[in-house]
């Protein structure tokens, strides 16, 4: 199989995107509809709600979601004045600030990943089928680690 052409790889790309961001609306307004919840909202209790624990460093929070530490202050800032997560103080070192979900934010996160899960099901699933969702997390895993060891070396070259 030869390498796809410039132009072939710029429509995949924007395929993607389009395709995401069309997808991500819809899902997008079944949990603003459901639970009053931004979609960046969402992403920081389903990840907290699937941690052991449901903890989290703010700093591991704000990178895993593509936040800057302000923009993700602002979004913790509403979580915490929701009653949904809390943040906790690291006992060894004051600089590190974790994220928790409460009891609230438990339920809250629970109930919105199952609504969220039905509409990736309706709005996905059901479009591409089983086995093509498979090879697309597979492909989404892929890029994603190689793009965090880019950035995992970055990281280390600024200290």
């Amino acid at each position: 199989m030869s390498a796809p052409s410039d132009d072939d790889l710029v429509t995949t790309w924007g395929l993607l995107l389009e395709a995401t961001a069309a997808a991500g609306r819809r899902l997008a307004a079944d949990l603003e509809e459901g639970f009053g919840l931004s979609p960046a909202e969402a992403e920081v209790l389903f990840r907290l709600a699937r941690t052991p624990g449901h903890v989290l460093t703010t700093t591991r929070l704000a990178r895993e979601v593509s936040f800057s530490s302000g923009g993700f202050t602002r979004l913790a800032d509403r979580l915490v004045a929701a009653g949904l997560v809390e943040r906790q103080p690291c006992a060894s070192d004051r600089r590190v600030v974790y994220a928790a979900l409460t009891e609230q934010g438990r339920l809250v996160a629970a109930a919105a990943l199952a609504l969220h899960a039905e509409g990736l099901r309706l709005h996905v699933l059901d479009v591409l089928g089983p086995d093509e969702i498979e090879s697309l997390a597979k492909s989404m895993r892929a890029l994603r680690d190689h793009h965090r060891d880019d950035e995992l070396r970055d990281d280390r070259r600024r200290v």
